[in-house]
């Protein structure tokens, strides 16, 4: 079965590894393989691409479109059956959920004109059957993360653990890090990235704020033990519109920490947290409040073990594994169908 899809040339670290593993294993290209610049150059790319599509899908052909794909989507997908191509959708964000830039029904709508969606995970899969989306799906697991950098073989744990967090630092988003403080008396917290209110973090006593740093200097130069994936306002649990995102999604945060070979730290509710427990690649807590426990009662043949186990599953991330894995189911359910 023949599959296509088209370059995108994002800004989204998660869509452009997608892009370059379809390129990897001989997906056609149907979009523009020269990188715009500028506005006007990234809207006169996008609007070469619209209209030549009609012309470059083959007949029976499988076109795999990374969700969302702003206006162009439900488009997309009609010309794509036109041609009598079937069309995959890998869906990274829903915006009717977190950003609520549609509301649900638009959404199940713009969705249905797929013949086959690679979801998140089960959580995400059960929520959009619940809201009436009758099209078949199949879970991504974890996004894949690509880099050619190479981690820290092993850091071991001396006195103190060293917890990474590393994203954007507001506080509209990361309202629990303002609070955390107070609540770390065995472990230390090492924040890296933007936004930061510095005027309260220079209070901090166990959270040291080590700036931006970009994501490959990080996989390589990182000596933490953990990677903290939390999200919204407390630190009793993931609440608010971003954190209870988590309860759907896959945090690409995650992916990122699994390269650094850091064992993970997320949310008991989390979406993830069913894979992180399975694969026994970190730790789930109810609560941020746990973590002291939690590291005063971890042995170092524990901790060891949980390392070695995210040590592979890097490996697999680096390789495209759950792409691939999830992509294969597709194309036998979409051939099934036929």
């Amino acid at each position: 079965m023949n599959k296509c899809y088209i370059e995108i040339h994002s800004s989204n670290k998660a869509k452009n590894d997608i892009d370059i593993l379809m390129n990897r294993a001989g997906y056609r290209n149907i979009g523009s393989s020269k990188k715009p610049s500028g506005k006007i150059g990234k809207f006169f790319v996008k609007l070469g691409i619209i209209l030549k599509i009609p012309f470059c899908l083959h007949k029976n052909e499988v076109l795999l479109i990374q969700y969302p794909f702003k206006k162009y989507y439900t488009y997309l997908c009609r010309v794509a059956h036109f041609r009598k191509c079937k069309v995959v959708t890998l869906i990274h964000d829903l915006g009717s959920f977190r950003r609520q830039k549609l509301t649900v029904p638009q959404e199940i709508k713009k969705l249905s004109h797929s013949d086959y969606i690679i979801v998140h995970n089960p959580s995400m899969k059960r929520w959009l059957e619940e809201q009436g989306c009758k099209v078949p799906m199949g879970c991504l697991e974890i996004f894949d993360y690509l880099s050619e950098t190479k981690a820290i073989d092993y850091c071991p744990v001396t006195s103190v653990p060293q917890v990474i967090y590393a994203g954007g630092l507001g506080p509209r988003k990361n309202a629990f890090l303002y609070q955390l403080d107070d609540h770390i008396s065995s472990y230390e917290l090492n924040v890296y990235g933007k936004g930061l209110d510095e005027k309260v973090a220079q209070n901090w006593k166990h959270i040291i704020y080590k700036g931006f740093i970009p994501s490959d200097e990080l996989i390589s130069t990182n000596r933490g033990h953990f990677g903290l994936v939390w999200d919204g306002d407390s630190i009793s649990a993931c609440d608010g519109n971003w954190g209870e995102y988590l309860q759907y999604n896959n945090p690409h945060k995650t992916s990122f920490y699994i390269r650094c070979h850091l064992p993970v730290i997320i949310w008991n509710k989390a979406a993830l947290a069913p894979f992180v427990r399975e694969n026994k690649i970190g730790i789930c807590v109810d609560s941020l409040e746990e973590l002291n426990q939690r590291f005063n009662s971890m042995k170092e043949e524990e901790y060891a073990e949980i390392r070695q186990n995210i040590i592979a599953m890097s490996n697999r991330l680096s390789e495209g594994y759950y792409f691939y894995k999830a992509m294969q189911a597709a194309c036998e359910k979409i051939q099934e169908r036929k």
